[in-house]
């Protein structure tokens, strides 16, 4: 392993690892609403959450998205990144949802401008984001700052598709839904849909997005309007 590659195992690490402030740790993309309603008991219903928003949802839309950003932004065409951006917001129905994938992404930008400096598609989608011509979408702004960090695509997309798993075993671990050992399995046994959405939604272009999981984005809109909760979404 040469130094170039060394540098990009570490940048995958420390974006990846939940240590790193994106705000995501305070999702739980409705699971939240589930557990209040006992609609979700275990293992397997976590399992089958996570695999439908995976397969219906952040495949086809977000690891398009981020894959478009990631390509444009090394070939500097700014203005594709735009109407990335611009797809990849319109793509989220739900105004909760939208909210925290914008504030996630914001908060990325953030975060890595503290030791990225000199990298100019990153600096122009910070200036953007402030300017308020770009949203700053969690997809988009993760393609950039992969982009910036040289991390190739194909682990850029296992590092999204990754951190919504984590995110969410996170959210069921804090809702006693499940215990440490039970998230780790989770984790493990989802890898191979990860790697199976991967090959499906790779090199496609912006206007091959979709997604389509009815039942979730009714449970997400219910999630918005709870009396009381512990996550955004």
């Amino acid at each position: 392993m040469n130094t170039d590659e060394i540098h990009e195992e570490l940048a995958i690490m420390q974006l990846s690892d939940s240590f790193f402030p994106t705000g995501l740790y305070a999702t739980s993309n409705g699971l939240e609403f589930l557990f209040s309603k006992n609609e979700i008991k275990g293992v397997e219903d976590i399992k089958n959450m996570i695999k439908v928003n995976i397969e219906q949802q952040i495949g086809p839309s977000d690891c398009v998205a981020l894959e478009n950003s990631l390509e444009n932004a090394e070939k500097k065409n700014f203005e594709k990144i735009i109407q990335a951006d611009e797809m990849a917001f319109i793509m989220k129905p739900i105004k909760e949802i939208r909210k925290a994938s914008v504030n996630s992404g914001i908060q990325l930008i953030k975060c890595v401008s503290e030791f990225v400096k000199d990298d100019n598609i990153f600096n122009k989608y910070q200036k953007a984001i402030k300017e308020k011509k770009v949203h700053g979408v969690f997809p988009v702004a993760f393609g950039i700052c992969c982009s910036a960090l040289k991390i190739k695509k194909e682990k850029s997309l296992a590092m999204l598709l990754y951190g919504f798993t984590v995110s969410v075993v996170g959210a069921a671990l804090r809702l006693g839904l499940i215990q440490h050992l039970e998230g780790q399995k989770i984790i493990h046994e989802i890898k191979p849909i990860i790697v199976k959405t991967l090959k499906e939604n790779s090199n496609k272009s912006l206007f091959d997005m979709w997604q389509f999981a009815p039942q979730f984005d009714i449970i997400q809109m219910s999630h918005e309007k709870m009396d009381s909760k512990m996550f955004i979404t």
